[in-house]
Formats: structure tokens, sequence, C-alpha cells
């Protein structure tokens, strides 16, 4: 074992600053150890709340701006655009008028993107696939998706989303951030902000994507930080090698030399923070640490030996081949259990200007039944109630056929912004529950509206936090996860 780095000497140093307000902090208690010990209070006071209580956050709130519902969020975004119409939002109406136009007193105007907004004809087209309703609660759900069906009553769907962006990249990172634009905080981002760290030896918001997927690139800006300070922006957990980039030690260099550098490391920061207290600093060091303790926390929980035979069989094939939709939700789960606040994964390929019948039965085939086993394992171990899980894209699909109308259900479908479904599962929502409703054809909700901001600004009030008050000031005005918009459905929640 290499010999520990020595101490900073004790010879003379530098002139100590003039007096100031930072060095009247720092030697005021507000240094470094004076931020170790707030940290370290505030953890072992959230340990000594009564069972079941909420722990106070530790982040930029100090306190919850209500009791929440939900301790965690794993949010199951399906990248392309899935077609509600094939999935979730049964139109015989399309069915028996398959192959006329679309009326335009229906399209009421409506842009469309420039791959068919240029086409002679744009006719109606109803699902290739067969319908059916599932549980006390009689949703109607594809045939593709028969492990959905059976946790029916425990979804809340909602079937009058919309959104403003009818192109993939702003339409994702619009789902994603609250913003259009690149280069706003992520949802997981801002909940970290508020709320602060979640878990000693793990990061609290954490990026799975499928493996080997190909349609819209998916950007690092999507679970970034934005303007928020970097240690807020998501950890990116990968399928080979090691799960979290440069978190092995190289070749030749033992645990016990990587936590010698680190404390030699730290006396160096703290000698800087005492002369000149930054936050930076601080966080810097606070980053050193937590990936020291990955070193050990991550190997643990994403290797499986511990699962037991049935409950991998459950989230279906692939759960034990690292990187596919399934083996995410599982390690979803087990991230959930061991406290990691903010899960997200990635799932792309939902892209169907073509081939949709074939193409949706490939994507369903492989999130059906994970997304399903999810819901259920989470209710099966007492977490449901406390985790709040979502599924969907950041828009929908046409009624109307992109390109040639062919019967057989060789067909693709648009995009389209003005309605789409998506679905929420415990965390504090009413399960059994289809929220929203569509017209006839397909193109306009007809009541129950919900927006993007709508849906963030839910996503917090279920986390216990008043999305109008969790704030960021920023090149001189206060920012927010939903801008000046929003508001928390209130008919969904439990």
């Amino acid at each position: 074992m290499n010999d520990p780095l020595p101490s900073i000497p004790a010879g003379p140093l530098p002139p100590a600053p003039a007096a100031s307000r930072r060095r009247l902090l720092a030697d005021t208690g507000l240094g470094l150890g004076g931020l170790a010990l707030a940290e370290l209070l505030s953890r072992r006071g959230a340990a000594a709340d009564a069972p079941g209580a909420a722990a106070a956050p530790h982040g930029a709130l100090d306190a919850f701006h209500h009791a929440p519902k939900a301790k965690r969020v794993i949010y199951l975004f399906q990248s392309g655009g899935p077609s509600q119409l094939d999935l979730y939002d049964w139109k015989p109406t399309l069915v028996a008028r398959a192959g006329e136009q679309l009326p335009e007193s229906v399209r009421g105007g409506q842009r469309l993107t420039g791959m068919s907004g240029n086409q002679s004809s744009i006719p109606l087209v109803g699902s290739p696939l067969k319908f059916e309703r599932h549980g006390q609660s009689g949703a109607w759900l594809s045939e593709v998706l028969p492990h959905t069906a059976a946790v029916a009553d425990r979804l809340c769907f909602l079937k009058a989303m919309h959104t403003e962006s009818i192109n993939h990249g702003p339409g994702v990172t619009f789902m994603q951030s609250g913003a259009q634009i690149p280069g706003r905080p992520s949802v997981g981002a801002w909940l970290d902000y508020g709320l602060g760290d979640s878990a000693d030896d793990l990061p609290s918001f954490v990026v799975l994507i499928t493996k080997n997927k190909s349609g819209q690139p998916l950007m690092s800006h999507l679970w970034g930080a934005g303007f928020l300070p970097t240690r807020h922006q998501g950890v990116r957990f990968r399928s080979g090698g090691d799960p979290v980039l440069y978190l092995g030690n190289p070749p030749g260099v033992s645990r016990e030399s990587r936590r010698a550098a680190l404390d030699g490391l730290r006396r160096l920061h703290e000698h800087r923070q005492a002369g000149d207290p930054d936050a930076e600093i601080a966080a810097r060091i606070a980053n050193y640490e937590l990936a020291f303790r990955m070193q050990a926390s991550v190997p643990d929980v994403t290797g499986i030996a511990d699962e037991p035979r049935h409950v991998i069989e459950k989230y279906g094939p692939g759960a034990e081949d690292p990187g596919t939709f399934a083996a995410n939700c599982l390690l979803a789960r087990r991230l959930a259990e061991r406290g990691v606040r903010f899960i997200q994964l990635y799932h792309q390929d939902w892209d169907h200007h073509g081939g949709l019948a074939g193409g949706i039965r490939s994507e369903a085939g492989q999130t059906d039944q994970a997304s399903a086993a999810l819901v259920q394992d989470l209710a099966d171990r007492g977490m449901l109630d406390e985790t709040l899980v979502v599924w969907g894209g950041e828009f929908g699909r046409t009624n109307y056929c992109q390109g040639l109308y062919v019967p057989r259900g060789d067909f693709g479908r648009d995009h389209h912004p003005r309605c789409f479904t998506m679905w929420m599962a415990g965390g504090g929502v009413k399960g059994g529950v289809s929220h929203g409703e569509t017209c006839e054809f397909g193109y306009n909700i007809v009541s129950g509206a919900v927006h993007v901001h709508d849906f963030h600004a839910t996503l917090l009030h279920l986390m216990g936090i008043d999305h109008e008050r969790l704030t960021y000031r920023f090149q001189g005005r206060r920012y927010r996860l939903t801008d000046v918009h929003g508001r928390v459905v209130h008919e969904i929640l439990a």
C-alpha cells in the first residue's frame, strides 16, 4: 500500500487576505467544516424522523411546501412519439371512415409537419390493432400491451396531454426541461436542487438508456443542470464496462492509494477554502467523496445476483442483459430502494412514419412487460404508494396516414402535438382512472386538457413542491421549471 500523502507543511503561508465578508463567514463557522457539519446534522435529523414522516429537505428549500405524496420518481420516457391511437386511445370512427379525407372542420387549420404538409391527400386511417377493455376501470388498451393491461387498475391515463412542439428535438427538450431550447435545467436537476441529496453513496439523479437503439439522438442536455450548479445534473449509468465513466481505478492503483490521494487533495482544497470560501470548492470536495463511495455502491446496485429468479423473470426477456429496457427497469427499482430520488429511463425508436404496425409491435414487445413488472414489483414491496412511475413520449401521432394510404397496416403516422396519452402510477395519483378525452377523430381535445407545464407542476406537487416557489435567479430574473405557466391537475390526485 502506498504511504498517505504528507500533510501541508506547517511553515510560513502567504499573508492572509484583508478582512472581508467571506473571511468573516469562514472565521465564524461557515467555512468548509461548518458546511460539512450542517450537512451531517441535517442527515441525522432526517434519519431520526418518525416512521412514515417526510424528512425535511436539505437542498435549496428549507422545508417542503406541503406534505409530499411521493419520495421518488421513475420516468420511463419513450422517445419518438408513441402512437396513442394504436396503444391507448381507441377510435372506432377512424376504422369506419378509413380512407376518407380529414375534415377541415376537425383539422381547424392546425399546422402539419413538412413531412405530410405537402401531401395532396391526408386520409384518415384506423388502428390495425385490436383493442379491448381491461380491469374494473374498463380502460381501452391495444392487443400489444397485455402486461400493461394486467395492471390497468393501478394506472392513471392522461388521455388529453398536449404540447407546443411538432418536431422531436424541441419536443423532447420541452418534456424534459419545460423549454424547447436546450440550456434549461432538467426535471431531475430541479428536484435535486430543491430537495438536495437523497442517498449517501449514490447520486440523487440517475439516467439509464436502452442500448443498441436508433431513432432521434438523445443529448446530455436532456438530463443536464442548465444554469443550476453542475452537481445537480443526472449521472448516466452505462451498460458496458464501468457503469459510470472513470469510476474504476486505473490498473495498479489500489483503493487505499486512491483514498490517500483524495485525502491529500481534500487538504489542498480545504486550505484554499480557508482563505477564500467558495461553494464550488465545497461542491468539488463532495463530488470526489461521492465518487469514492460509488466505487463500492455502484457494483452492488448494478449486480443482480441477489435477486430471486421469479423477480427477474417477471421483468421478461433481457432482464439479465445490462442495458436492455427490462434490465434498466429492474435496475431502476434497485436504485429506488437505495434512496435515488429521480431515475430517468430513455427508450428510443417510437418514431413510426412508416411500417407502423410492425414497429409498434416491436417497441411494445420490448417495453410492455418490464413497465408493468416495475409497477407490480413496487407494489409488492410496499413502495408504489411513495414512488411515482411515469410512462410517455414527447407528443402523439396523427389520425391520418403519412404517405400513401395502405389498408394493410404498413402505413405511418406523422407527429401530432395537439393530443397524446401518458400514464402515471403510484406516488399519490389515483389508479384505474382515465383523465381527459379526445374527439371521435382523435385529433382534438374535448375535455381534461393537460399541458406539459401542468404535468411538471403536478409532478413537483406530488414531491411536496409548489412549482411557483421553486425558482433560481439567473441573468437578472428568476426561472422555474414551469416558466410562468402550469397548474396542478388536482383531479387525478389520490
